[in-house]
């Protein structure tokens, strides 16, 4: 017997969200939401755990000019701020020039391999100029010196020659900081810059998800931490289902470290369901860490962090028979898509289907399927496991540079900040760029590409009309 799960995929603008809201509102009142359960779809677009953070603009920027093909742009370059859920603060360079910063946009600590970062053999010379330049080394005098800088160096200038030094690097853009002083200290940070590897992230559960049948300890999944040591969130309805967080010899577990490892101890007369522990952690995230948003803002990466709140989850999914999955995802750069693991412990295949191809793991198997997307573009899936829970993976895939896809979109401009741009500063409303356009465009877009997805929803119920009236 085959195990069948749907899944739906819906495109999403968070620009338009009136036509994100006529599109569910349509499809909610169609019923076409492929499987749906009594549970609601746990939304897993923070992917890999680590930071969270909003970000709040440019702080300690000078100016920077973009020589194109017979014209130049002016930008501002320098240091961003972003508060972290939880309580901490962040310093963040942008690796993406031409791609706008949307004001308050939401972020989540992520792998290269899910950024632009992936992909640029450069990108560990990024993470040494962050290890050598301002604010990791804040005594700018003697930065001043080493670079060779007369005249010394202000927070403005070296946030604006670190920034450049960078982009010379992350978008191999032909940039230069205005101020001499700026435009010396990018010169030696460039020239000296080696490679160096990804730094690990503050906090990860690995695996991010269990299954097995009820009466099983579910696991093991391994804390990986640089803090001294976190605190174990259990299921919020823990003491109703009688589910535990135990290690490996049945003993409860409040408090892990770094390489500890915890289980789902889930009881024999459970009925099919899932389950979701969280750790969190107090810690500085390490410098060289990426920063991808849930929308298309442009990616950051970190540049110091001060004690900051960090958190990942697990999940755990239990039946007493049929396919059992435990699903996950990541973005993959490398091959310009999302890869889904599923795990499936069940006793019977499980089979889902997404963009319009089926895949099925087999009783026992664990498999990664990698789902290729378009890039800038909104991904929303729903895959639907036993007793009706629903699994949710939603996001944006943002592989690239503008820079490295030149003529897919318009070059942005600097709106902001309004003071004389040879001045730099300080600022707390700042965006590095801003799109063209009038305010109805991606409104009109975002209505256009509801209607044509309500029209293939509408396609896709005639199709299996069609099919079951004539087999």
């Amino acid at each position: 017997m085959l195990s069948s799960f749907s899944v739906l995929s819906v495109p999403r603008r968070g620009a338009a969200r009136l036509a994100a809201a006529t599109l569910v509102s349509t499809l909610a009142a169609a019923g076409v939401v492929a499987g749906a359960g009594p549970a609601a779809a746990e939304d897993t677009s923070g992917g890999q755990g680590g930071a969270t953070a909003t970000i709040g603009g440019l702080k300690t920027y000078g100016t920077a000019v973009i020589h194109g093909d017979g014209s130049d742009q002016e930008v501002s370059a320098g240091l961003f701020e972003m508060s972290v859920e939880g309580g901490g603060m962040l310093q963040t360079y942008c690796v993406d020039i031409q791609t706008p910063t949307q004001k308050d946009a939401k972020y989540h600590e992520t792998p290269w391999s899910g950024t632009s970062l992936g992909a640029n053999k450069d990108a560990g010379r990024i993470r040494w100029i962050l290890q050598n330049s301002y604010p990791q080394v804040n005594d700018l005098a003697a930065l001043a010196e080493k670079a060779g800088v007369r005249g010394g160096l202000t927070e403005q200038d070296a946030a604006a020659g670190t920034q450049v030094a960078i982009w010379r690097y992350s978008d191999d853009a032909d940039v230069e900081a205005v101020d001499p002083q700026a435009e010396r200290l990018a010169d030696y940070l460039e020239d000296n810059a080696r490679d160096l590897a990804e730094p690990a992230a503050s906090l990860t559960l690995d695996p991010p998800a269990v299954s097995g049948r009820p009466g099983e300890r579910l696991g093991p999944v391994t804390v990986h931490t640089n803090a001294g040591s976190a605190t174990v969130v259990p299921p919020t309805d823990a003491a109703m289902s009688g589910v535990r967080i135990v290690d490996r010899k049945g003993r409860a577990v409040t408090s892990v470290a770094d390489g500890t490892q915890v289980f789902f101890d889930v009881p024999d007369d459970a009925a099919a369901d899932t389950a979701e522990l969280t750790v969190q952690a107090s810690t500085t995230v390490p410098v060289g860490r990426a920063f991808a948003s849930e929308s298309r803002s442009q990616t950051q990466i970190l540049a110091g962090s001060s004690e900051s709140t960090v958190a990942a989850t697990a999940t755990a999914t239990w039946a007493d028979e049929g396919a059992i999955p435990a699903l996950s995802a990541a973005e993959n750069c490398a091959e310009g898509g999302l890869d889904i693991t599923a795990v499936n412990k069940g006793d019977e295949p499980f089979t889902f289907e997404l963009m319009g191809t089926a895949h099925t793991i087999a009783a026992g198997e664990s498999r990664t399927v990698t789902i290729p997307l378009q890039e800038d573009r909104p991904y929303d899936f729903v895959i639907q496991g036993p007793a009706g829970h629903e699994q949710r993976f939603a996001g944006v895939l943002d592989c690239r540079t503008q820079s490295s896809a030149a003529g897919d979109i318009t070059t942005q401009t600097v709106a902001e900040p309004t003071r004389p741009a040879t001045t730099g500063g300080t600022a707390t409303d700042t965006n590095l760029a801003e799109t063209g356009g009038s305010d109805e465009t991606p409104l009109i877009a975002g209505l256009a590409l509801a209607l044509l997805a309500i029209g293939g929803v509408t396609l896709t119920i005639a199709r299996r009309k069609n099919s079951s009236e004539h087999p």
